[in-house]
């Protein structure tokens, strides 16, 4: 269930409707709620369609992983690695 105060400032600061910004908000919600698994094996494979080195790579995903909202935990490019190649 998604808080209603949350709905109601983003309908009100938007101009969405409650059911417009309920959608917005649960979506918001789903992306920073991503397994940190899963958000490193999604860039990877994105950073690797554009041509991206995995050493480039690697440094990326750990800058973006502090940079986040609800920061994950820090991971070293040899972690990071481990999640893409196990």
């Amino acid at each position: 269930m998604i808080d209603a105060d949350l709905v109601a400032q983003v309908a009100t600061t938007t101009g969405l409707s409650p059911a417009e910004a309920t959608r917005v908000a649960e979506d918001v919600l789903a992306w920073y709620r991503e397994p940190v698994e899963d958000y490193v094996r999604r860039r990877h494979a994105t950073l690797r369609t554009y041509g991206r080195r995995n050493e480039e790579i690697y440094a990326q995903i750990v800058a973006e992983l502090g940079e986040r909202l609800v920061a994950a935990p820090e991971l070293t490019e040899r972690q990071v690695r481990r999640v893409i190649y196990g």
